[in-house]
């Protein structure tokens, strides 16, 4: 199957947060910023890194924008900037597009001129951190798109001592387990006969609903 294709435009900290973590799940990235030295530090993280204008349509027709699956506009303080780099996706046709808002009115704007999905980083980290003090499992997610997340959970004394393959979790519950954090350690890509541990934090990518009734089936209280 073709790998996801993913344009990450602004490398600021929310920007560059996501195109490395894209980078390090696999995923073809294209890097896009008009600071050559954030284009710099991303070049050996992202598939491409590239200088280039968001606001100038024809910059973005030769990069081959509109055959990206998905392209973030993770555009900083410069509200103009992002708004017209979304208008310009739009009307070259790019799949899906989601934009980092810095406030409300910048929202109203990129709903009405048709933004995908909008974020606002500071907000939702408030509310995942609330969502993860509710649950005791679940550390962290990233949101690849409205159905699908990376998510750390912890592991509990029911997968203890248990192999992956004993486990048999892809075919129970259709998602995957990309890697294992173990104290200081990260295996990446376990092996069917690597053995899990409490306290171990698996690295789960899938759809959402799959996501959930793994934790609450498995590792739920």
């Amino acid at each position: 199957m073709k790998k996801k294709e993913f344009a990450v435009i602004g490398l600021g900290r929310f920007g560059g947060s996501v195109c490395r973590t894209l980078s390090e799940q696999g995923m073809e990235v294209l890097a896009i910023d008009v600071d050559e030295e954030k284009v710099n530090e991303y070049a050996s993280i992202a598939s491409q890194a590239v200088v280039a204008d968001s606001t100038d349509e024809n910059v973005l027709k030769s990069l081959g924008i509109r055959n990206f699956d998905h392209v973030i506009v993770a555009i900083g303080d410069n509200i103009q900037a992002s708004i017209l780099t979304t208008l310009i996706l739009k009307e070259l046709g790019v799949e899906k597009i989601t934009v980092k808002a810095t406030n409300d009115y910048h929202e109203k704007v990129l709903k009405k001129i048709g933004a995908d999905h909008i974020v606002h980083p500071e907000r939702d980290m408030g509310e995942r951190i609330a969502n993860n003090m509710i649950s005791n499992n679940v550390l962290d997610y990233l949101e690849l798109s409205d159905r699908h997340s990376i998510v750390e959970i912890v592991a509990n004394e029911r997968l203890d001592g248990h192999s992956l393959l004993e486990l048999d979790i892809r075919a129970k519950y259709g998602i995957n387990i990309v890697a294992i954090k173990r104290d200081n350690d990260i295996i990446v890509s376990p092996l069917a006969s690597e053995v899990i541990y409490t306290g171990d934090i698996l690295i789960v990518i899938g759809a959402d609903q799959d996501i959930d009734r793994f934790e609450s089936e498995v590792v739920g209280e």
